[in-house]
């Protein structure tokens, strides 16, 4: 089975459209599909949550999303925010959430 890393670095909510729907799509094919929030998307979550994005919550709940980056999230000021989504907050890597566990479990990583 194909397994695919989206590692969110960009804050803006149409580029992170675009990457849940590529997830989502692939996710239904049979794919195994994990998404961090990392960098400047951390700030979307609580954006995501507050408007009920569609898109987001259908990832959340097949639990697409594999958590938020929690260096980031306190950067950024948004780590009481992201601590109330429900989500893991990842440190893997010098605080921040890393991706060598997806690689080494045979992920591929895109980066939006």
């Amino acid at each position: 089975m194909k397994k695919i890393l989206f590692y969110a670095m960009n804050g803006e909510k149409m580029c992170f459209s675009h990457l849940l729907m590529n997830a989502l799509d692939l996710h239904e094919e049979g794919m195994d599909v994990a998404v961090i929030f990392e960098g400047a998307s951390v700030k979307l979550p609580p954006v995501l949550e507050e408007e009920e994005n569609k898109l987001y919550l259908k990832a959340k709940e097949l639990g697409l999303i594999a958590g938020i980056c929690l260096a980031c999230s306190n950067v950024l000021g948004v780590l009481e925010e992201n601590k109330k989504t429900g989500l893991p907050l990842l440190n893997d890597m010098m605080g921040h959430a890393g991706v060598k566990p997806y690689i080494a479990k045979g992920y591929e990583v895109i980066s939006f």
